[in-house]
């Protein structure tokens, strides 16, 4: 249940960083919302968390970093596919 919840965590953190930087003209990207949510919630969120000194307790600032996480995941993610296309 636990990895439900981790995964359906992530698809949310993931959704909410393609909202805030902007979907584009083709909605959700679900697959990249899932991979950004995760990576970026594990790199960010435990970054945030143990700088903070929180531990691994679930804080605001783990889901603060999570979503900064994702941000940046998915900011990368975007631009590594757009220079790829171009070319």
């Amino acid at each position: 249940m636990l990895i439900i919840a981790i995964i359906l965590f992530g698809m949310l953190v993931g959704a909410a960083a393609q909202l805030i930087l902007g979907k584009g003209s083709t909605g959700i990207d679900w697959t990249m919302a899932i991979v950004a949510g995760l990576v970026g919630s594990f790199v960010g969120g435990l970054l945030a968390s143990l700088l903070s000194g929180d531990g691994l307790e679930l804080r605001p600032s783990g889901i603060i970093g999570s979503v900064v996480g994702a941000l940046v995941v998915t900011a990368a993610w975007r631009w590594s596919r757009g220079r790829s296309v171009t070319r």
